[in-house]
């Protein structure tokens, strides 16, 4: 039985990645912070494949928790689901410096540490998976809005290439995965896409992709993004 770890499962698309795997015969270990009602939901129809797990992505030694919790056990997939927007809409001089220390952390910084915490039980030949995004493009960036995001998720795109430098002698499939524009909190109630048919993509395109090794900035349709 294939086993995925998703970091940051409690709503939206991690919720939705979590319920896909399972749906998929996968065992899935998900993490929320505090709120675990949607994941309770899952619970009970999972069939003993799902469990909770609580981990706070910008607090180390609660992942340093989580790993040793974990240690012993190996996942095909680790996928690390963080991103908040802030700033939407406002001039970046107008932008708290703690609210850009926030989105950095959140979006960029702290993803790449969970990873590095977390290889170690990462099976070999299996595949980590950010969420990205294709605002984090910087050569598809032609209009500007979202800078502070899209700045974010740039710096995300940045460190994934770093970390896959890093552990270039680790037999690993590396990705930065752009979900498409979906009705979450964060997409808003216009967005093109449902949750299912964003997590329905970026699960088949997971599994078209493990054990290719490398990396890549790819959407839920397989498709690849420039950097």
């Amino acid at each position: 039985m294939k086993r995925a770890l998703i970091i940051g499962a409690s709503r939206g698309l991690g919720l939705g990645l979590a319920g896909e795997h399972l749906k998929r015969g996968w065992h899935v270990t998900a993490t929320a912070r505090d709120d675990r009602s949607g994941l309770d939901a899952l619970l009970t129809k999972s069939g003993g494949r799902l469990v909770l797990e609580t981990a706070d992505i910008g607090k180390p030694h609660t992942v340093a928790a989580l790993a040793d919790r974990l240690e012993g056990q190996a996942f095909d997939l680790l996928f690390l689901n963080a991103g908040i927007m802030t700033g939407r809409g406002v001039p970046l001089a107008d932008v708290p410096d703690g609210d850009i220390v926030n989105i950095f952390l959140t979006n960029a910084i702290n993803p790449v540490r969970v990873a590095d915490v977390l290889l170690p039980r990462v099976a070999k030949g299996g595949t980590v998976a950010f969420m990205s995004s294709i605002l984090g493009s910087i050569g598809t960036n032609d209009d500007g809005r979202a800078e502070l995001y899209r700045a974010s998720k740039a710096a995300l795109n940045s460190l994934i290439r770093s970390f896959r430098a890093r552990h270039a002698a680790v037999d690993l499939t590396v990705l930065a995965v752009h979900p498409g524009v979906v009705r979450t909190a964060m997409g808003g109630p216009g967005a093109p896409l449902d949750i299912e048919t964003s997590v329905t993509g970026v699960s088949d395109m997971l599994q078209t992709r493990a054990g290719t090794g490398g990396q890549a900035f790819v959407d839920y349709r397989n498709q690849i993004i420039p950097w």
